[in-house]
This record gives structure tokens, C-alpha cells and sequence, in this order.
């Protein structure tokens, strides 16, 4: 931003009785990463920016959703430069900051921040009614859609067949799809089922269920326990019952958390006004989306944090007395 321009906006500030820091008044746009626009991630980012948005004659910051290719993607595009937050899950964050999987080649990610975590993820199997899946491993030879490029699902759905001795030769049909896409893929028959990482309810899982009669298929068995046993970011859930037509039991699975990072080139005060704005509207941001509602502040604080918290977050935190 030009000097002329920060002057203009420390003067309006100013004007409204304002102290603006140079840090915000040069971060005047700041952009979440999500994921596709039917999933928990798109819906987290346009809560978020909603509720910081309602502030920003205070603190002179506009915040902006994008829809992307999902975690993997968010944490390259935020490491490059073109993004200041963006949600993943937590094995990526993991292996970001350690410099593992699919971050191997790049190295660390030293300069990735965490925020907060979100929402839990259980890992999805939905299947089309008529191929008759009960278990995962009835989905060989079958039409499977493991997820675009760059996404955690993908990646996640790449562990998983790993850990089974499997690769994607295992199905007739490996496809690519994104998730806005695997929904009407699965009722138009094109596909047999899906893999997704997401929380619950969602309107993508329930869309192929009310439409045409989708079923979950339960994700347990040895290479699950062995995924589960050999890393902290993962744990045995259940899908509740009674979210779904159609599945009045729950669903056994395992899965992750969604969580917010950022970078450590993001000014403190962002990051700061964004972690206050959702605390400081606790109550609103639970009703924002179903997923949310169990959500405390203290364990988004604690829970699937791998990458060093930012500055600006520890700060807000210390202040309400969660670290």
C-alpha cells in the first residue's frame, strides 16, 4: 500500500477517535483460504469474516473468503505469499511444521502459524445404494472418487489406502473430482462412493442422501487402528446418528480437526483483532454453523495446534487466561 493511502486511512481512523497501527493499515485486505463452497471450511471462513467484519471501522481490516482446492492448497498459497489464513486439517498442519508427506520435497513450513482449531473431521465414506457397501473394502473394483489434487481429503485418502496395501489401481475408476462435484457424481452413477473429510451435518453429505439414497460406509478395521496408534493427529470417532435419513445409528470412522493457520509475515494485530472477533462473539459464531456448536474455547486453544501458535493469537489468549 502506498504511503499516501496509509495516511489517508490513519487520518480516518483519526477522524473516528481511532488509534491505527501501521501493521493494520498495511493489512488493510486480509483473505481466508477455505475449501469448496458446500463444505464446513467455506462455511467457517464466511462466519469468521462476518463476525470481523461487523468490527472494521474499529480496526480498518476487510476479510474476504476465498473457495479453494482445500488444505494442502492453503497452507502452499499461504507459505507463497497470496493468502493470510486458510483452514486444514490437522495432520497437514502437522506435517507442514514438521516437513513430512507431501511437504517433504518443500521442506518445513517455518514460517506457518496456528491459530485455533475448529470443528472435528470425521473421515466420510458414502456409497450409492445400489452397489450394496457395507464395509470399505467392498469399494474394490468399484468406481471411487479419491479427492482433486491438493486437497486433505486426497491426501488423507492416499494414508488410508497406504496403510490398507492398496493403491488407487485397487479401483476400476479413481477419480478426481472436488467435493462440490462428488455429490451429483455418486446420484448421476457415475461413481460408486466418495471419501471426504468433513464435519457434520453437511449439506454435501446430505444432498446425495436425500436425493438418492446414499448410505455411509463405516471406516474401521486394522489399517485404521494402525493409522490411528501411530499419530497424534488422528482419533476414533462416530458420525452421530440420526443427522442423516436414513442412518439412525452412528457411524463408526476416524478423523482430524479442522483449524486455522496463518503466517508469521501476518502482521500481530490481524491476527489478534481475527481471534477477538471470534471470541469476543463466541455465542453468535456457534449458531453460525451446525458443526460449530459443541465448540469451547479452550480446547480450540489446545487441541490440533502442531505449528508454533502466532504471536497475535498468544496474546489474546494470555489476556482471557487460556494459556
Amino acid at each position: 500500500m502506498k504511503l499516501k493511502s496509509i495516511l489517508a486511512l490513519a487520518a480516518a481512523a483519526a477522524t473516528l477517535g481511532l488509534q491505527a497501527t501501521p501493521a493494520v493499515a498495511q493489512q488493510k485486505f486480509i483473505t481466508i483460504g477455505t475449501g469448496g463452497v458446500t463444505g464446513v471450511y467455506y462455511a467457517a471462513g464466511g462466519a469468521i469474516c462476518r463476525l470481523m467484519n461487523k468490527d472494521r471501522a474499529r480496526h480498518g481490516i476487510r476479510c474476504s473468503v476465498e473457495s479453494t482446492g482445500g488444505s494442502v492448497f492453503n497452507i502452499n498459497t499461504i507459505k507463497a505469499g497470496e493468502l493470510d489464513f486458510g483452514v486444514t486439517q490437522s495432520d497437514w498442519q502437522y506435517h507442514a511444521a514438521k516437513g513430512t508427506k507431501v511437504f517433504e520435497k518443500d521442506g518445513k513450513h517455518a514460517d506457518m502459524r496456528a491459530v485455533f482449531s475448529l470443528h472435528p473431521e470425521p473421515f466420510t465414506v458414502l456409497s450409492r445404494k445400489e452397489a450394496n457397501i457395507t464395509k470399505f473394502e467392498d469399494l474394490k473394483g468399484k468406481r471411487f472418487n479419491v479427492g482433486n489434487p491438493g486437497s486433505g481429503t486426497r491426501a488423507s485418502a492416499e494414508e488410508l489406502l497406504s496403510a490398507m496395501g492398496w493403491t488407487n489401481a485397487n479401483f476400476s475408476l479413481a477419480s478426481e473430482l472436488k467435493a462440490d462435484e462428488h455429490g451429483a457424481a455418486l446420484c448421476d452413477n457415475k461413481i460408486d462412493g466418495f471419501f471426504y473429510g468433513v464435519g457434520h451435518p453437511s449439506a454435501n453429505i446430505q444432498d446425495p442422501i436425500t436425493t438418492c439414497g446414499a448410505k455411509l460406509v463405516p471406516l474401521t478395521g486394522p489399517a485404521v487402528d494402525k493409522l490411528v496408534a501411530g499419530a497424534p493427529f488422528y482419533a476414533k470417532v462416530n458420525i452421530p446418528g440420526g443427522l442423516y435419513a436414513g442412518h439412525p445409528n452412528p457411524t463408526p470412522t476416524y478423523g482430524v480437526l479442522a483449524t486455522m493457520v496463518s503466517s508469521a509475515k501476518v502482521p500481530d494485530a490481524v491476527v489478534y483483532e481475527l481471534v477477538k472477533a471470534v471470541f469476543e462473539n463466541f455465542d453468535e459464531f456457534k449458531k453460525l454453523h451446525p458443526a460449530f456448536g459443541a465448540l469451547t474455547p479452550q480446547e480450540m486453544v489446545k487441541n490440533g495446534n502442531s505449528a508454533p501458535m502466532h504471536p497475535g493469537a498468544v496474546k489474546y489468549y494470555k489476556e482471557k487466561g487460556w494459556l
